[in-house]
C-alpha cells in the first residue's frame, strides 16, 4: 500500500489537481539527509481522499499506530522511531488536514474529537480488531478518549504529555467558540479561493515553526516537524508555503467537562503509559490534571513516567523515554499481544 507521489493527483477535497512533486516526505527531501530511519510512504483510503502515513519496520505484522499533536505530522516521532527495537512495526500518519493527509471538503469543521473515527477507518483498512496507540499532546489526547470510548478495541495506549480533554473556563469557552468560527469561515473562503498563501525561505519557515511551538521544538530539530507541511511556490523557485489547512488554527478541541473526563478515565482498561514532561505546562488548572490521574493510578496497568524535557520532548531528547518505552511495548505491544494469544489459544485447544 505504498503512496506513489504523482503529478497532478487529487488531494481528495475537491478533486483538484496538486502536484506532488512540490511536497516532502521527510527533511531529507529538502535537505539532502537520508531519513532517519527507512520507511515506506503510506496512503490510506477514506471518504473524503486518503490518510497519508510513514511504515516503519515490518510489514507483515500490526503496527503500533503513532499520532501527532496539533499542526504537527507524522513527522514528529522522526526521533524516536529509530530507537525503537527493528523488530517493532509502527505506522505515523498525517492526520486530515495535516501533512501529505487530504483536507477535509470545503465548508466542513475540525473536531478533535471525529480523529476517533479516523483511528476506526484505518483498523477497518486493515482488519484490526484492536489498536495499540501512542499519542503526542493533541493525539495523547484523542488517544485516551478512545480508550475510553472503545476499551474493547486497545491493547495499549502510550501518551505523551497530555493526560485528558483540557478544562477552560466556561466563559473563555463560550468566547473562543465565538472566535473562533469567525476565523475558521475567513479561513475556509480562502482555501476556496485557491490562491497562494503567502511563502517564505526555508529559514524562515524554520523560525516560524520554531516560534510557534513556543520554542518547544529546538530549532535544529523543526526541520522533521516542517518537511511534510510545506510546498514549493509556484511563484517563488526558493521559496516554499505552508500547506497543512489553514482552518486547522480554529478547530474544535472541545470533548467534555471534568465529570466526563474521570468517567473516561474509570472506563479505560487497557494497558496505558502516561509520560509528563516536567519543563512543560499542564494546558489547564492542574487540580483537574491530578484527579484524573489519582483514577488513572488507580489501575493495575497504569505506568506513569515523569522526564526532563519540553512539550516535544520525544522528538528533541528521545532518549530520556525511550527505555520506559521500549520496555512498555516489549510487554503491551502488538508482538506481545499476538504471543499471549496464541498461547491461550493453543492452551485452549489442547483442553479439548
Amino acid at each position: 500500500m505504498e503512496f506513489e507521489f504523482k503529478e497532478n493527483s487529487s488531494d481528495g477535497t475537491d478533486g483538484s489537481p496538486v502536484d506532488l512533486s512540490l511536497r516532502f516526505r521527510h527533511a531529507g527531501d529538502i535537505t539532502g539527509e537520508p531519513p532517519t530511519r527507512a520507511f515506506s510512504e503510506i496512503s490510506i483510503k477514506v471518504p473524503w481522499g486518503h490518510i497519508a502515513g510513514k511504515w516503519y519496520g515490518p510489514q507483515t505484522v500490526q503496527p503500533i499506530l503513532g499520532l501527532h499533536g496539533w499542526q504537527d505530522n507524522a513527522g514528529t516521532y522522526d526521533l524516536l522511531v529509530p530507537l525503537l527495537s527493528p523488530d517493532v512495526a509502527f505506522l505515523s500518519i498525517d492526520l486530515p488536514g495535516h501533512g501529505l493527509s487530504s483536507r477535509l471538503p470545503d465548508g466542513c469543521y475540525y473536531n478533535s474529537v471525529d480523529n476517533l473515527y479516523v483511528i476506526r477507518l484505518i483498523m477497518k483498512q486493515y482488519k484490526w480488531e484492536k489498536v495499540s496507540l501512542i499519542g503526542h499532546s493533541m493525539s495523547s489526547i484523542i488517544a485516551f478518549v478512545f480508550a475510553a470510548v472503545f476499551p474493547d478495541k486497545v491493547d495499549m495506549v502510550i501518551g505523551i504529555d497530555a493526560l485528558k480533554p483540557h478544562q477552560r473556563p466556561y466563559p473563555a469557552v463560550i468566547r473562543t467558540m465565538e472566535t473562533r468560527l469567525d476565523e475558521f469561515l475567513r479561513e475556509d473562503e480562502r482555501n476556496r479561493s485557491k490562491t497562494e498563501p503567502p511563502s517564505y525561505t526555508y529559514d524562515e519557515l524554520i523560525e516560524r515553526v520554531y516560534l510557534g511551538s513556543f520554542h518547544s521544538v529546538n530549532k535544529e530539530l523543526c526541520k522533521h516537524i516542517l518537511a511534510r507541511n510545506i510546498q514549493k511556490s509556484g511563484k517563488y523557485p526558493d521559496k516554499f508555503f505552508f500547506c497543512r489547512d489553514r482552518r486547522l488554527k480554529f478547530y474544535n478541541y472541545a470533548i467534555g467537562s471534568q465529570e466526563l473526563c474521570v468517567e473516561m478515565a474509570q472506563r479505560i482498561t487497557c494497558p496505558y503509559l502516561f509520560i509528563k514532561a516536567t519543563n512543560s505546562s499542564y494546558f489547564e488548572d492542574k487540580k483537574y490534571y491530578d484527579e484524573v490521574l489519582e483514577v488513572m493510578l488507580k489501575k493495575p496497568n497504569f505506568e506513569y513516567v515523569e522526564a526532563n524535557g519540553s512539550h516535544h520532548l520525544h522528538l528533541n531528547n528521545p532518549e530520556v523515554i525511550i527505555d520506559p518505552v521500549n520496555n512498555f511495548i516489549h510487554r503491551f505491544g502488538p508482538a506481545a499481544i499476538a504471543a499471549a494469544r496464541k498461547k491461550a489459544k493453543e492452551a485452549a485447544e489442547s483442553k479439548l
